[in-house]
């Protein structure tokens, strides 16, 4: 426990530092200048209703607003073109992006048109599982589709606000069972160590999924940024974030029977394309509103105002208002971090990306971890142990935090509307 909280320290503390972007009023992204495989993330920031606990880039859904939203994302889309960009994997996050779902198809045909996109995952709520919505997501080339679920308990799912919005756990899982199948994947998002979540509703929810036989299962520690813990305190209690690896062990001994680990979180039963991108895609471009982008060693982050978003690209613009150009040693921390996460690391491969040899770099965090009994050594490949993985979890949920806390910061800058 001792060194859970240690390892909890410095990564809060770390990804404070990483964090703090320049802002700006007019920045670019850095020319593409290798051949890596890149990421195209697009964000759609409207939803329904809004999460009590989510700190995502999101707002109540305005279908005019979104209607001109959509117009400019596919007129940003383009501009990468411009710049000699290519992706090979897309990632449509929200928000929820099937809350409009012709001009979602209309984008995702004109990225397929721009690209050489061969992935393609869009996020999703159950209430959008309707046989339109699949049948249209299935044409337009979506091969994963990831399904915000976060728990089967009709108390735990009243409490968050969820369930008037989106039915009971057994409704839920009968809308999973009828669109397994249809995609490559289906991926059940859910979430662990709600205040009011006990064991008990953490092995049913996991029961629930084995049985569903769903593609894969990503189980996300729950996240509280700054603005959402006062929210959270008042309607479930304080989250004790100490009993995280006995949930985390529960999760791992009951999922590893049938699946295998894929991250640090995510558990899969064949080869599927994962929720973090980061760890098999270097760099990864942000588009939308509120998007974080990590190019040639810069991190970047679009406008949070919305009505600014689409203003700027109907300038025809880039709408990237803050920026943060990290040093090497700060790339290398951050491919340990993020390559980790997906369980294991190439020295060597990573020596030869920033043509410096990494164990230079990364000495003091490999010793720390081999000596908590986190890492193990093969070579020139760094592997996490199964402790590991909850270590990694740790900084991971870290590392989410402080990008959601940046999040708050940026939304709290936005002038009021009337």
């Amino acid at each position: 426990m001792l060194i859970e909280k240690f390892i909890t320290y410095i990564a809060r503390k770390k990804n404070a530092s990483y964090l703090r972007f320049s802002p700006s009023a007019a920045l670019s992204v850095p020319p593409k200048v290798n051949d890596s495989p890149t990421l195209l993330y697009v964000h759609i920031p409207f939803c329904e209703e809004l999460c009590p606990y989510c700190s995502f880039n999101r707002v109540v859904f305005r279908e005019d607003l979104a209607r001109l939203y959509f117009e400019a994302l596919r007129k940003e889309i383009l501009m990468y073109r411009d710049l000699g960009y290519d992706f090979q994997g897309l990632y449509v996050g929200g928000g929820t992006p099937t809350v409009l779902i012709d001009e979602l198809a209309l984008t995702l045909q004109l990225i397929r048109e721009t690209y050489h996109v061969t992935e393609i995952s869009v996020e999703t709520n159950p209430n959008h599982l309707t046989d339109r919505n699949l049948r249209t997501l299935k044409e337009v080339g979506v091969n994963r589709l990831s399904v915000g679920v976060q728990t089967f308990d009709d108390n735990l799912l009243k409490i968050v606000e969820r369930y008037h919005k989106y039915g009971s756990g057994q409704e839920i899982s009968e809308r999973l069972r009828s669109t397994q199948g249809i995609f490559d994947t289906l991926n059940v998002d859910m979430i662990f160590n709600f205040p009011t979540q006990t064991l008990e509703i953490l092995e049913k929810d996991l029961a629930t999924l084995i049985a569903l036989k769903a593609d894969q299962i990503t189980y996300y520690p729950l996240m509280v940024s700054s603005s959402t813990q006062d929210v959270m305190s008042r309607k479930m209690g304080i989250v004790d974030y100490n009993r995280g690896g006995s949930y985390y062990a529960k999760i791992v001994e009951m999922l590893s029977r049938e699946y295998r680990t894929t991250t640090a979180w995510c558990f899969s039963r064949t080869e599927s394309p994962i929720d973090e991108y980061v760890v098999n895609y270097d760099e990864y471009a942000g588009l939308g509103s509120g998007s974080i982008g990590y190019l040639g060693g810069s991190a970047y982050s679009n406008t949070f105002d919305i009505r600014d978003y689409i203003s700027r690209v109907n300038q025809g613009t880039l709408p990237i208002t803050a920026k943060r150009d990290f040093s090497l040693q700060e790339r290398f921390r951050y491919d340990f971090l993020m390559k980790l996460f997906g369980l294991e690391l190439d020295l060597k491969y990573l020596s030869a990306k920033h043509g410096v040899g990494a164990y230079g770099h990364l000495w003091p965090e490999i010793t720390f971890f081999r000596l908590v009994g986190g890492l193990r050594k093969k070579g020139k490949v760094l592997r996490l142990t199964e402790t590991g993985q909850y270590y990694w979890v740790l900084m991971m949920r870290e590392f989410f935090i402080g990008v959601n806390n940046f999040r708050d910061y940026c939304r709290a800058e936005l002038p009021r509307e009337a």
